[in-house]
Formats: C-alpha cells, structure tokens, sequence
C-alpha cells in the first residue's frame, strides 16, 4: 500500500500522522517505508535524520540508488529530505513526464506492505508526484470551518489526479488535535458525515505535550512516550488501518464457509 498524507493546509500534523503511523505499523510486525517529500525536512528533523548528506532529491535526479540513501529508525526505511528537494523540484518542471518522477522509482519497490509519504503543506509538483503514485491518501484535518474549505479543495485535486491516477482512493479522513467535548469538534464531524462521502476514522488524536517534544529527540511519540494520549490514539489507529485492510481483503477474496 502507498499511501500519501496530505493536505495543502498547514499545520494538520501530515508530519507527526506520517511518523507515528509508520512507527505504530513497523511494531505491528510490518515492513515500512518512510518517504519525506517536503523540502522543509520536517519528518526527517523528526527521525534524527536532518543532516543527511544523500537524500531523496538524490534518487530523482538519478545520482543515487534508494539502497545508498536509506536509513533505519523505529524499526522503519527512511528517505529522508532537505531544502535540496526544492532545486529539484525545478527541474522536474521542465521534465515532458513532470508528474511521474516518483511513480517511476515506487514501481522499483518492492518488500514494503506500507510505503508512507509526507508530503508538502502546499499544492506543488511534488504533492501532484506524490498522489499520481499512490494507492490511497490519508487527510489530517483540524475540526474548524477553516479546516473544511482545505477539504473541499482536497477533494477536488483528488478527482483531477484521477485522470492519470484511476486507482486513487481518500482511505480516511483523520481528526487531529482533537477535544472532544468541544462543540465545534461535533459539529463539524456531523457535517462531514452528512455532506462528504468520506470515511472519517473512528479513532482520533488529541494533542499531547508529549507529541511537540518529541521530534526534539528524533522520535515518534509512539517511542518517545508511548503511554501518552497522543501514542495512544496513534496505536489505535494503526490497529483500525489493519482492520479496514483485512475487511477490503475478505471482500475481494470471500472465504466460503
């Protein structure tokens, strides 16, 4: 499964999703690949990972092999990024298959059950590389009014990728930084369920002190603090993914009893 966390609005915890759902996923037991696409280098600053000198942009432009860039954290294959990305992100634009430069070294890949994607808090030639290769994207959102009009521009984008991507699918809609009790949080589920043809994940994550110190160590708050609020509801969300999964393969395969 590739799968693309992304949402053009800032500060939706794309980043701090994309670690700790990878982290969670390699302790379940799965072979995980960590893609940081984001010039910013965020997830990489969060893995401990942030002065690379071979990164990502290495692969694209063909100087390196994925092998020769790797890295190991938590259990997980890392690519990591740095602003390098951006300069390369240039040249793809001059490119004739300027939306394909991912998908072409994805197809390479293989051993991965779970290959994840950062991608950049904007609506770039690198978020548009990452969705034409992916089989599914995750959208991290705050539950506000403001919130709703980047998921409304989301999907929109998702249906023209469609053109060159028929297999992409939204696999859920994720609440971040989330109190319950508040009303606007109610509120704005209700409207979701009832406007959009989305699936809204039932587990959602709160906000933790713990989760904004942990890229600080260069660690997922699922290994930096795994008993907090923030891991917690990480762990459950791995366990609800693993679920919809063996749900979709039992569709596709029925077992006749």
């Amino acid at each position: 499964m590739i799968l693309s966390v992304v949402n053009h609005k800032g500060g939706t915890g794309k980043t701090t999703t994309t670690v700790n759902l990878g982290s969670g996923l390699a302790a379940a037991g799965k072979r995980v690949l960590l893609i940081d696409f984001d010039p910013q280098g965020s997830l990489s600053y969060s893995l401990g990972l942030a002065d690379q000198s071979l990164t990502i942009a290495d692969v694209l432009t063909g100087d390196c092999t994925m092998q020769e860039v790797m890295q190991q954290r938590e259990g997980m294959d890392v690519l990591a990024a740095n602003s390098t990305l951006a300069d390369v992100e240039l040249a793809m634009a001059k490119s004739e298959e300027h939306l394909s430069h991912l998908k072409n070294i994805l197809v390479t890949l293989s051993g991965y059950e779970y290959v994840l994607i950062d991608c950049p808090p904007t609506l770039s030639l690198l978020t548009l590389n990452a969705l034409a290769g992916s089989d599914f994207v995750i959208i991290p959102m705050q539950m506000d009014v403001l919130a709703l009009r980047g998921l409304d521009s989301m999907l929109d984008i998702l249906k023209k990728i469609n053109l060159i991507n028929k297999h992409i699918e939204v696999l859920g809609v994720l609440p971040v930084m989330v109190e319950p009790r508040k009303n606007i949080y109610q509120e704005i589920l209700r409207h979701i369920q009832t406007h959009y043809d989305v699936r809204i994940f039932e587990n959602v994550i709160r906000s933790s002190v713990k989760a904004a110190e942990a890229p600080s160590f260069g660690k997922s708050v699922v290994a930096h603090a795994p008993l907090s609020t923030t891991a917690m509801d990480y762990k459950k969300l791995v366990s609800e993914m693993l679920q919809i999964e063996e749900t979709a393969y039992r569709n596709r395969h029925p077992i006749n009893l």
